[in-house]
């Protein structure tokens, strides 16, 4: 879906200030508050607004390693694997990825002895026949998207 430079506006106000009113967002960002219902009410129902939900770091709460591991699974398993690793709470998210591997997973964990822990369990699954590990060291560019939210309106 295309989105143009209200959309982009509206998203990085939401971004910024995610539990501000429809009310004081339109009056913002100038328009009408019917406007920007409308515009935050098609930004959802497309899916480029999926959530309001707080960020939560996990160092925060207690989970300050974070490491990604590259999965090969065994052919016609990957909807069992899928369900694994959805049962363990360490895995923060799980892509299928083209390349060495067939499924990428981003896990944490309280220490490093404790990734042990998790990768164990992780891999403890029949149909996971190997997995590389590397863990994270700094994360110099956190998770963002507003860069891209602008990018895609036309902005630079």
């Amino acid at each position: 879906m295309a989105i143009d430079e209200l959309d982009a506006r509206l998203i990085e106000l939401l971004a910024s200030q995610p539990r501000i009113g429809v009310l004081e967002a339109s009056r913002r960002l100038g328009v009408a508050r019917g406007t920007a219902q409308a515009r935050l009410e098609k930004l959802q129902a497309t899916g480029v607004i999926r959530g309001f939900g707080p960020d939560v770091d996990p160092a925060a709460i207690g989970f300050p390693v974070t490491a990604f591991a590259t999965l090969e699974i065994t052919q016609g398993r990957g909807d069992e694997v899928r369900r694994h690793l959805g049962g363990v709470p360490e895995v923060l998210e799980l892509h299928t990825i083209t390349g060495q591997g067939d499924m990428l997973c981003r896990l944490v964990a309280r220490s490093n002895a404790d990734l042990q822990r998790v990768i164990d369990r992780v891999v403890g699954f029949p149909g996971i026949v190997r997995a590389s590990t590397a863990i994270v060291m700094e994360n110099p560019v956190p998770l963002r998207v507003i860069p891209l939210v602008r990018h895609a309106a036309g902005g630079s």
